[in-house]
Order: C-alpha cells, then sequence, then structure tokens
C-alpha cells in the first residue's frame, strides 16, 4: 500500500502460493512451449474462466493451469517473474507454498521443481530474501504425504516448513497428524490452511494435532469465543488473505469482511494475497483492499505489516531490520 509521496509499505508475503502467481499469458505462453492441449481458445476465455463460486471452481482451474510447468527453468521462471514483482509492493521477504504433489502426480521430479524455484530465489536474493514450504494436498492421503515428504528429504536445507492446503471441507488436519510430526522432527516449521471454509474447530485440530505455528486464513476462528481467547493469548499468527476470500465467496464483499473484528480482538492477523494471478491482486492490492473497502488506517496497515513481519521465520536480527522499515515508512507518511 503506497501513501503519496512515500515508498510501499515494508511487509512480509507469508500466504502465497507459487502456482497461483501464473499468469494467463504465461499458461499460453507455455503451453505453446510444451505442446500442452488448452482448454480455453484465448487469455480472455481463459480469464472469464476465473469467475469462481466457492473453492473447488478455484482448484479444478487452478490444477488444469498447472499442467503447463513441466521443467526445472519453468519453475524458475515462474519464481523470478513474482520475485520481480516483490520491491514495487513492499515485500521484503517471501516464505511461498508449493505443491510437489500437483507436478510430480504428471510425472515431473520432485528435484526439477525445488531446484526451480530455489534457482530463482538465489537470483533474486539481493532485492528479496525468500524461503520455501512444502504443501501436502489434504484431499489427498496421508500416505501420499509421507511418500511426498520422503521425496523431499534430500532438499531439506532449501526448505523453511511444511503446510497443508487445497480443498478444506471433509478433511480436517487430523488426517495428517503423523506425516506433520515427522517433519516437525525434520525440523520443518508447521503451517496450515485452516478456518477458510472448514469450521474454527479445523483451526482447533491444526494447533492440537499438527502444532501448527502458523494458521492460514483462520477467518472463521472469530466464530469461536474460546478459541479467540487462545490464539490472542498465544500470538498465533493468522495470515488472511482479504481478496481471495471475496472471490472464493468465503465473505459476501470485502465491507463485510471480519479482517476489522479480528484486529480489535487482539488476534495476531496480517494481510496476504494466496493466489494473485487468480483473485485479483498481489500483495499492494490486498492491503488497498482494506484500506478502502474496510477503512483501515495507515496505523492499522503498519500494525499488518509488522504482524507480517514478526510472524515469519525470519530471524531476528531480520525481524527487527524490517521492523525499522515499517517503522520509517510511518514516519514518511505522517510527513
Amino acid at each position: 500500500m503506497t501513501t503519496t509521496g512515500t515508498p510501499p509499505l515494508p511487509k512480509a508475503e507469508l500466504h502465497l502460493h507459487i502456482e497461483g502467481t501464473l499468469e494467463p499469458e504465461t499458461v499460453f505462453e507455455l503451453a505453446r512451449r510444451h505442446d500442452v492441449a488448452l482448454p480455453y481458445a484465448s487469455v480472455e476465455e481463459l480469464r472469464a474462466a476465473y469467475d469462481f463460486t466457492d473453492l473447488q471452481s478455484f482448484l479444478d482451474v487452478y490444477y488444469a493451469n498447472m499442467a503447463v510447468l513441466r521443467t526445472r527453468d519453468d519453475f524458475a521462471a515462474l519464481a523470478s517473474a513474482y520475485l520481480r514483482t516483490c520491491p514495487e509492493q513492499g515485500v521484503r521477504h517471501v516464505e511461498m507454498f508449493f505443491d510437489p504433489q500437483a507436478h510430480t502426480a504428471r510425472g515431473v521430479a520432485i528435484g526439477d521443481v525445488i531446484g526451480g524455484l530455489t534457482d530463482a530465489i538465489e537470483h533474486h536474493a539481493d532485492d528479496v530474501s525468500a524461503g520455501l514450504i512444502l504443501c501436502f494436498l489434504r484431499d489427498r492421503s496421508a500416505a501420499e504425504a509421507e511418500e511426498t515428504l520422503r521425496a523431499a528429504e534430500p532438499y531439506l536445507d532449501r526448505i523453511v516448513g511444511v503446510g497443508l492446503d487445497s480443498a478444506e471441507v471433509g478433511h480436517p488436519p487430523s488426517k495428517f497428524t503423523s506425516v506433520f510430526e515427522r517433519a516437525r522432527g525434520l525440523g520443518l516449521k508447521p503451517v496450515a490452511h485452516a478456518g477458510e471454509e472448514g469450521p474454527a474447530g479445523y483451526v482447533t485440530e491444526a494447533l492440537d494435532e499438527l502444532g501448527v505455528l502458523r494458521v492460514d486464513h483462520g477467518i472463521r476462528a472469530i466464530e469461536d469465543d474460546a478459541l479467540v481467547a487462545r490464539l490472542v493469548r498465544d500470538r498465533t499468527p493468522l495470515t488472511v488473505c482479504p481478496l481471495s476470500n471475496v472471490r472464493l465467496a468465503c465473505v459476501p464483499g470485502i465491507g463485510l469482511h471480519p479482517l476489522p473484528e479480528m484486529l480489535a480482538a487482539g488476534l495476531n492477523v496480517s494481510v496476504h494475497s494466496d493466489d494473485p494471478a487468480y483473485f485479483g491482486g498481489y500483495a499492494d492490492a490486498n492491503y488497498a483492499a482494506v484500506r478502502e473497502g474496510l477503512g483501515f488506517t495507515d496505523d492499522q496497515l503498519r500494525t499488518l505489516a509488522a504482524n507480517s513481519i514478526t510472524s515469519s521465520f525470519l530471524d531476528d536480527e531480520a525481524v527487527q531490520r524490517l521492523l525499522g522499515e515499517v517503522a520509517d515508512w510511518g514516519a514518511a507518511a505522517r510527513g
């Protein structure tokens, strides 16, 4: 979010699916390169398919588009295209999700996925720091998640954590207790999507069964007073994605988003972009949405940005440096 005369507000992006940055133009470019047949005749027709009614309607398009990602270079180009946008968004640090099962199921080697993403991260290291969070697809079996973690073990030095994403309803966090326990034992930091379309009880399960350090989305936690009290007490981060929540009909409109209530309750909330190529905007657009649609002030935006930084897996020195940048932004905004 930019105020006139000031640079973008410094922030961390903690809820970003790198496959969700695959823009329609890139889908067609890679389809031509790899001779992949698409069910859409044009970029415009593909964009028209982004009129989602719920999470599953999005996932159907999301996974279909991934068919164009075939090589290590494809993954490097995908991540590089996103990382190039970070300075103009004010994003200083990214912890990006990736979905290896969606690629290995198509015959893509997990080493090519991780290698390509790492190539991009290293190339852009002077502009933005970044880490990888390997996500398990919750609508697939726990056994497949275990196999994916084993396949990723040679690359653990490039991965900061594990997550849980994809279709939430009917796939509770407790389904993955064992694989998360093993991931924690390997030194990976656990996070999980919970309380997006699923109930507040899924947030509790993610905390109790998976030992998560961050909850991704978590908007339905506000429905459970005891859970809210626990999250406030423990300062558990909730990575909220306003534009995503509106586009997937989790909330009926930006003006009715629970973010103000969550912030007023003392929850450790921050704002992120989820799958920006599909939901209408990257980090800065989500900050603009809460400013314009919810009336957030500069002080509230700074709180969200500071929360994103303290909720990251950066070391203390880096956290303090970035918090200093947020404070400097505030001083400049005040003039």
